[in-house]
């Protein structure tokens, strides 16, 4: 059992370094700067993102990307406070075309889902996550990678816990908590153009509003929202130190920070998984582990 003062622990795993800026940044702050212990655990390197910031197209980070990509996520890592584990995988690509090229040999998404499951069980294991949140199963959107991380996510929260599953991976841990992560849902972008609009600002969501038709709503799977409004600046700053895949005038940070904290100051999740009770809606990923009693240890 853990004391009364020891941190809950928290564990995100992620695809590609940015990912974890990008999904569920202000909640993990939040929550460093409450005491509480997080780590990031990225699944691959990003080798094969393009460089999306027209200021960093040039050849010497071209040819420096593996390198670049890891001192953005240490920047990353560093000014959200949180702790990061490389899983050690290479980045699957994201295949185009009709039809599509096979992915490349040994990546991600090919490795054998035993050998990448007993990896993060072993992370799991060492760090012991009371909570563990990850994507849902269309990877929040169908990039190979995020597709695989979710099924590596599920098969290391039963494996973690079973003591006959890779017994050399360390001493079993059972994390009390699942919950997939979710960003814009088709609520979220509708009350964003309305409030650009109301204050007669441009909105850069039309588009995407008009494209939504009859695709599911992410937003309607929500049981939990984090109020971490007060963190949203780091959160920008932590998407920003990934210069390589950010461009700062892009429309990740065309809504201002005061009308993002007015209309919409929470992150979204969904509960998936829970070895304790309590009920839904939520505010808190510890909902329900507050009390030392109810913490595995």
């Amino acid at each position: 059992m853990t004391s009364e003062r020891e941190p809950l622990r928290l564990m995100t795993v992620h695809a590609h370094p940015d990912d974890e800026s990008s999904k569920g940044a202000a909640t993990t702050a939040r929550y460093v700067d409450e005491g509480h212990e997080v780590m990031v655990v990225t699944c691959t390197g990003g080798e094969a993102g393009s460089i999306l910031n027209p200021a960093m197209d040039r050849p010497d980070v071209l040819e420096n990307m593996t390198t670049i990509r890891k001192q953005e996520m240490a920047r990353a890592a560093d000014i959200l406070g949180v702790q990061h584990r490389w899983l050690g995988f290479v980045d699957s690509g994201l295949p185009e075309g009709d039809p599509k090229p096979p992915l490349p040999e040994g990546c991600f998404a090919l490795v054998p889902l035993e050998e990448s499951t007993e990896r993060l069980v072993q992370v799991i294991r060492e760090f012991r996550p009371h909570v563990l949140v990850t994507y849902d199963e269309n990877g929040g959107y169908p990039h190979p990678d995020h597709i695989r991380t979710h099924e590596v996510s599920m098969a290391a929260f039963e494996a973690a816990a079973d003591p006959d599953r890779f017994r050399a991976a360390g001493a079993p841990w059972q994390v009390l908590k699942l919950y997939y992560s979710h960003g814009f849902s088709k609520k979220r972008i509708l009350a964003f153009d309305e409030g650009l609009k109301a204050r007669g600002l441009e909105s850069p969501y039309a588009e995407w509003i008009a494209n939504w038709k009859d695709r599911p709503d992410p937003g309607e799977r929500v049981t939990t929202r984090v109020e971490c409004a007060d963190w949203f600046d780091r959160r920008d700053d932590a998407l920003r130190a990934h210069a390589t895949q950010i461009d700062p005038t892009s429309r990740w940070f065309f809504t201002p920070l005061e009308l993002q904290r007015e209309i919409w100051p929470w992150e979204e999740y969904e509960l998936v998984r829970s070895l304790v009770a309590g009920p839904t809606p939520e505010d808190d990923l510890f909902a329900g582990l507050r009390e030392p009693a109810l913490r595995a240890g």
